[in-house]
């Protein structure tokens, strides 16, 4: 190869990871608790990760600020506050939370958060005191699919058996999508087994996403990398989304980790930004 051939070669490299690291991304997983002044510090922070956001799935809880059973007014107030920022802001898809052992108060406000536009409901069993099992969740997540709405709960797998309970609440609500979060943590191995389950006749769990928010940043030039791109294989790299769980991880970090993976430009693209899109609408 001559030496002009060689220079181009590598020009034309770095032009295309430039498009690649600026193609824009979608972050389904964004934790705000003070309303503008947070969003924009977020947006800093990507514009200085040099991102492009699409578009940005926001709740107003997490860390020290959870929806409590029975605190009503003050998870609607929240609700409020983050639809106000929808509002404001089209980047933002509205995350909206209640609690499941609040009865016929949680459906209520579910019906209220959906008429106003929400698309998206979080729940979360270990910060928020339920069991994935107890028959009001599954109530629960059954009206949000009646309403449109996608289900986020977390799978980072903190105790034995979240994960089993999680692919059971899917297979019994078939009519509700779910996201579930950071896939399983280091249990991610599991999630493999939907390429078996969906050898049987009626059973393609169409319905199930995951987010891959922390995680990523655990497996990426790891020894169980391969495995994690296997897994993501398995599952449908068109169910795959990019989250950052920020405050406590950043967007662009969350990227440098996928961009590492050993995926192809278009299965990374889809993470990145398509499948959010697809899936709320965007």
């Amino acid at each position: 190869m001559t030496m002009f051939l060689r220079m181009f070669f590598v020009a034309f490299c770095l032009c295309c990871a430039h498009t690649v690291a600026a193609a824009p991304v979608f972050d389904v997983h964004v934790h705000l608790r003070e309303g503008d002044n947070a969003w924009r510090e977020y947006r800093d922070r990507v514009r200085d990760a040099g991102l492009e956001l699409s578009g940005a799935g926001v709740m107003w809880f997490g860390g020290p600020h959870q929806a409590r059973q029975g605190a009503v007014d003050e998870i609607r107030a929240g609700n409020d506050r983050v639809i106000a920022l929808a509002a404001e802001h089209p980047e933002v898809v509205a995350i909206a939370t209640v609690h499941p052992y609040d009865g016929a108060a949680a459906l209520d406000e579910l019906a209220r958060v959906a008429a106003a536009g929400v698309k998206v409901l979080k729940i979360h069993a270990h910060t928020q005191g339920f069991d994935v099992s107890d028959a009001r969740v599954e109530t629960l997540v059954r009206r949000a699919g009646e309403l449109g709405l996608v289900v986020l709960t977390d799978n980072a797998n903190i105790l034995p058996g979240d994960t089993e309970k999680l692919f059971n609440l899917v297979v019994r609500v078939p009519g509700t999508r779910f996201v579930l979060a950071h896939i399983g943590g280091l249990n991610f191995r599991f999630w493999n087994v939907l390429s078996l389950a969906r050898t049987a006749d009626g059973f393609g769990m169409d319905n199930l996403y995951f987010d891959i928010s922390a995680t990523v940043l655990a497996v990426a030039d790891s020894p169980i990398e391969a495995e994690f791109v296997w897994t993501l294989r398995n599952v449908g790299i068109d169910h795959v989304l990019l989250g950052s769980d920020y405050p406590q991880i950043g967007l662009g970090e969350t990227v440098d980790a996928l961009e590492r993976l050993d995926l192809t430009d278009e299965e990374k693209a889809k993470i990145r930004s398509g499948n959010a899109r697809k899936l709320f609408g965007r």
